[in-house]
């Protein structure tokens, strides 16, 4: 980013207006037609809505092998902290980019580029990610999360607690924890009854529900009168879900990747979940929501 670059962008069709950060690429505001943000502003999580790239969740030992060589990677990856370059602002959306440098391939030897886009049409906002691998001999290997955090209640006054998430299908499976960071080996019984799931701060309290055997790539955040939103999502294999108990979000978190195994120590190439996109070539995903 310039000197010159603005540090935000805002725009709006419809009644709805968003707001993209550089710093992250972060979506920080989606203000509903009356002017209540849909999006999580507060202070008990700092942030609003990172992008979680090149990992997900946390690594053994903040450490990944590449070629016998340890880099330091942290959790979920460097890109929500790093500034974005401004491809596009339009007055419905914005298109951002970041590519390697000297500081990232000191910590994550590889070439890269990430492009974020946001666009607003109708009563839905779309993200789309594109992870392009623009070195013609080596395979990049990465993955990548989204994170975004939702105000909840969707509408001032509302009940927390008479909130559900509603799946696309039903999802008997089981689900997955971490302990510090890690995913266990264990498969937990799901809280989801059907194709319905009850909120409650209960839920989190030991940290992520992580669905790694999804059907849906649908899920409708709601009160009983129909109030709220419906996310929906392409490319992304799992899904988390989070909050900080006591806060006022929820996080539903379209992912293609997982935290490291508490007992994986291997190379990076190896770890569960990690994409692996041949030479100079793109790995597109997506999501959007759009309001009720």
């Amino acid at each position: 980013m310039t000197d010159n670059a603005p540090a935000h962008h805002v725009f709006g069709a419809n009644g709805l207006q968003s707001r993209v950060a550089a710093a992250g690429a972060e979506l920080q505001s989606l203000q509903d037609p009356s002017g209540f943000d849909r999006v999580w502003s507060g202070a008990a999580w700092p942030r609003h809505s990172p992008v979680l790239f090149p990992i997900v969740g946390t690594l053994k030992d903040d450490t990944a092998l590449i070629d016998g060589r340890p880099y330091r990677l942290t959790r979920h990856g460097f890109a929500r902290d790093r500034v974005f370059h401004w491809v596009d602002r339009r007055a419905d959306g914005c298109t951002l980019s970041i590519s390697d440098d000297a500081d990232s391939r000191a910590i994550f030897p590889f070439r890269f580029v990430l492009t974020m886009d946001y666009q607003i049409t109708g009563q839905t906002l779309h993200v789309g990610y594109r992870v392009h691998n623009p070195d013609p001999d080596h395979v990049l290997l990465a993955a990548l999360g989204a994170h975004p955090a939702f105000s909840w209640p969707q509408r001032p006054g509302a009940a927390r607690q008479d909130y559900v998430l509603e799946f696309e299908h039903p999802e008997p499976a089981p689900i997955r924890r971490i302990a510090d960071g890690l995913l266990l080996p264990t498969h937990f019984p799901t809280p989801i009854t059907g194709r319905t799931l009850a909120l409650s701060d209960d839920l989190f309290i030991d940290d992520v529900v992580i669905l790694d055997q999804l059907t849906s790539t649908r899920v409708a955040f709601r009160a009983p009168d129909g109030t709220g939103m419906t996310m929906t999502w392409q490319g992304f294999r799992e899904l988390g879900l989070w909050m900080k108990p006591g806060a006022g979000f929820l996080c539903i978190e379209p992912w293609r990747g997982l935290p490291s195994p508490v007992d994986f120590s291997g190379e990076f190439s190896e770890k569960p979940g990690i994409l692996h996109i041949p030479p100079l070539q793109d790995w597109t995903a997506s999501w959007s929501v759009a309001l009720l």
